[in-house]
């Protein structure tokens, strides 16, 4: 990372890429991202980590095609908002949803990483069409109705009519899951296309088989909130509390036990409160509000 200072201006690579300026910020940023989700990188022409950041990141988004816009702000023209987000090295990057800061990160990333983060703010806003939603939709009602066994035939033949369609991979994942079987759950994501391995939906689907592995182990949720309670600072206890009420179906109740975790020490463990909330978020639905709260909430922990 970089400290700020420098000049000049680069073209945008897509419709879906522009260059944004003070001025401009609430409507290609705020008010942009209650349509579709925005994502804002703040660089400057004379950072070298930028020049790697940028090119990936409009890549990632013209391959998204519309789902996620990228907006770019060159710092040192633009220093206003920069400002407000408290931006003090670059590259920085914020993703928006709904008119507020949901995700992001400071640094250039490795292109796979850049991909999936992408990928998961694009996953926020509408779905895109395609000819087998109505078979999805079916499946997806099946399963929230206890029907696991007719999920997994129909998401079964969604997957021989589109073998790269993601979602139904990630619906068969959770559908094996809810039937108890976490092993043919992990045996269904293994045998995933390559090329649609960095979706969404196969993230989150990796992301529900670690949960669901963690709750066949979990301890009980009133001994661990005791042992919290008797001492706060035992943070192996809370990082056990939040396990347990996820394996309860409290995802709100874990996600504020590791929030309250990466407050008191967000080191502890290389990083295990921030590490067990990405998972958390990734095997939610990318729109529920406890994801984008939970998000926003640690986005203003860690730009502080």
């Amino acid at each position: 990372m970089i400290e700020l200072g420098g000049t000049p201006k680069v073209a945008p690579a897509s419709e879906h890429i522009v260059d944004g300026t003070d001025a401009t910020f609430m409507q290609d940023v705020i008010e942009a991202s209650k349509t579709v989700p925005v994502i804002v990188d703040f660089w400057a022409p004379w950072c070298g980590p930028c020049k790697t950041l940028g090119p990936a990141i409009e890549a990632a988004v013209t391959k998204a095609d519309g789902r996620v816009k990228l907006v770019k702000i060159d710092v040192d023209a633009n220093p206003g908002y920069a400002g407000q987000l408290r931006v003090q090295s670059i590259p920085t990057v914020y993703a928006f949803f709904n008119g507020q800061p949901v995700d992001g990160f400071q640094g250039a990333l490795p292109p796979s990483e850049i991909n999936a983060f992408v990928d998961k703010i694009a996953a926020m806003g509408p779905e895109p069409d395609n000819g087998l939603d109505d078979a999805v939709a079916a499946a997806e009602e099946m399963l929230a109705n206890g029907e696991a066994a007719d999920a997994v035939e129909t998401f079964a033949a969604i997957l021989s009519e589109d073998g790269n369609h993601a979602v139904a991979y990630g619906g068969l994942v959770r559908a094996h899951l809810a039937l108890g079987e976490i092993d043919q759950a992990e045996a269904v994501l293994n045998g995933a296309p390559a090329e649609i391995s960095k979706h969404a939906a196969l993230e989150a689907a990796h992301a529900q088989i670690l949960l669901a592995r963690k709750a066949a182990s979990a301890g009980p949720v009133d001994e661990l909130r005791a042992k919290v309670e008797a001492n706060p600072d035992d943070h192996q206890a809370r990082l056990e509390l939040a396990n347990a009420l996820m394996a309860n179906d409290d995802a709100q109740g874990a996600v504020d036990q590791l929030l309250e975790l990466f407050r008191r020490d967000r080191e502890w463990n290389e990083g295990a409160a921030k590490t067990e909330l990405f998972t958390i978020f990734d095997a939610l639905p990318a729109k529920d509000p406890i994801v984008l709260n939970g998000r926003r909430k640690l986005s203003s922990m860690i730009f502080v």
